[in-house]
């Protein structure tokens, strides 16, 4: 950079014709001298993250006006963004200086992968002779290469914020350098495939930390080089591996030099793969989630045809006459849910609350359970006796169903991997008896909203269950 600033000046004095105007380098260096000097002051000092977003505002907007800005994008047409042109810089200055920042977690991961960054940012800007930027990239390079060399673990030198944020800044600005002479859409493209480590690594923080609930600026330990050294390899194993991603992302990017012919779909294609393997394989337990929040989505219809069956089956209990008619509506409800099988417990009404019973505790989790799971048919046996195993009084009674193999939707045998057990009480509080369901299956989203279950289905059957028997009371009586 010295160099560089050397150059630029002994052109201005001396009214050397260089190619490019030497002021269109001072609209470059003046901001990332301003970042340098933010980075080198968090280093020593701490700098709010709101503060610190200002001061790379301010730098983003001396290239706005320098004349570097995002012009076009390609999703949108050929139409200039008018005033849109000045937050869209903003953010992508932020966005890429920033995430050059947050992969400096290991020794020579940052600078290394911005080599490798600043080798296609070079490769472009050749043959789109944008001579400019090829100066500043091979100044660029040159730094890098050389501090690499002492950064690499073991690392004898650090690059801290001044380093990270600096050289995420300057190949910020050098890729708005580059979109001046270049097509739409290799301006836009190939600058955010080649930064294509920083910017995944970035956004996978943004939306880890929004569907956890946590801060945006909260620091965590589930970088995606965080991730890979928790299965086991050392650091030297990992920052190999993410600089081969970072040439990975690099060589995509030159593909798109020629987009003609489907060549920007292939590209696209392989990365969106290549992300979805590999995110897949860093098991961020936040999108498993929004991965079956997703499937659950896509079967809503189903579970609103199950949640509306569970409804009316409560609707049709107020109007049974007697247990016949009440396990025919319970068995209908569940007939084509997602449930495999039920089992009703009824104990008769008393001249009190029901004493009821669960005597089976040890085999699962040594105390009654509501959920319990079974790995297999010995551990059942603990869940079968939890919800058949019931001291009654008087006559009760306890009904079984369960789908037949050939309804079976699991495409698995009948023995239950886990049961739902609730306690029948009824509005004015009597206790009845208990209500199982279970599946066959741990595989499978359950497509049915167990609340209505256990809020509205649940009461209504206890209601049910107590008329009835009430009513068979007294007939018996008379």
């Amino acid at each position: 950079m010295m160099v560089i600033g050397f150059l630029v000046m002994t052109s201005i004095l001396f009214d050397i014709d260089m190619g490019f105007s030497p002021r269109t380098v001072l609209w470059i260096l003046v901001p990332s001298i301003l970042i340098f000097l933010l980075g080198l002051y968090d280093d020593i000092h701490s700098v709010n993250p709101y503060a610190k977003f200002a001061i790379q505002s301010v730098a983003a907007v001396l290239l706005f006006f320098g004349g570097f800005r995002v012009f076009q994008l390609p999703l949108f047409g050929a139409h200039n963004l008018g005033w849109f042109t000045l937050p869209l810089t903003i953010f992508w200055v932020l966005w890429i200086t920033n995430a050059f920042n947050l992969i400096d977690g290991l020794d020579g991961l940052a600078a290394g992968s911005a080599l490798f960054s600043t080798m296609t940012v070079f490769t472009v800007s050749l043959i789109s002779q944008s001579y400019l930027v090829s100066l500043l990239t091979l100044g660029l390079a040159g730094a890098i290469l050389g501090f690499l060399r002492f950064n690499f673990n073991p690392a004898t030198i650090f690059l801290g914020d001044c380093g990270s944020l600096f050289i995420g800044f300057m190949l910020s600005a050098l890729a708005l350098v580059g979109s001046q002479k270049t097509p739409t859409i290799v301006a836009v493209a190939i600058p955010v495939v080649s930064f294509g480590l920083p910017i995944l690594d970035t956004t996978l923080s943004v939306l880890r930390r929004f569907l956890r609930g946590q801060s945006l600026f909260a620091a965590d330990r589930e970088h995606i080089h965080h991730k890979l050294l928790e299965q086991g390899l050392s650091q030297r194993q990992v920052v190999i591996i993410l600089y081969g991603v970072s040439a990975l992302f690099g060589l995509l990017s030159l593909f798109l030099l020629y987009p003609g012919g489907g060549m920007v779909g292939v590209v696209l294609f392989v990365l969106g793969v290549g992300v979805w393997i590999g995110v897949q394989h860093l098991g961020y337990p936040e999108f498993i989630e929004l991965r079956r929040v997703a499937q659950r989505a896509m079967v809503q219809k189903q579970i609103i045809i199950n949640n509306l069956a569970v409804r009316r089956a409560a609707e049709k209990l107020s109007k049974v006459q007697d247990l016949h008619q009440l396990r025919r509506v319970v068995q209908d409800a569940f007939e084509a849910n997602d449930f495999d099988g039920f089992m009703l417990t009824i104990a008769p009404p008393g001249d009190g609350e029901v004493q009821v019973q669960v005597r089976a505790r040890s085999a699962i989790s040594g105390r009654p359970s509501v959920l319990c799971e079974a790995q297999d048919p010995q551990e059942f046996s603990a869940i079968r006796e939890m919800v058949s195993s019931v001291e009654e009084q008087r006559d009760g009674q306890c009904w079984s169903w369960h789908k037949s193999m050939s309804t079976n939707r699991m495409g698995e045998g009948p023995v239950p991997k886990w049961a739902l057990t609730l306690e029948l009480i009824t509005t004015k509080g009597q206790k009845c008896g208990f209500f199982s369901l279970y599946r066959a299956c741990t595989n499978r989203p359950l497509l049915v909203d167990v609340n209505i279950i256990a809020s509205e289905f649940h009461v209504a059957l206890a209601d049910a269950i107590y008329r009835v028997m009430n009513q068979a009371e007294s007939e018996n009586a008379t």
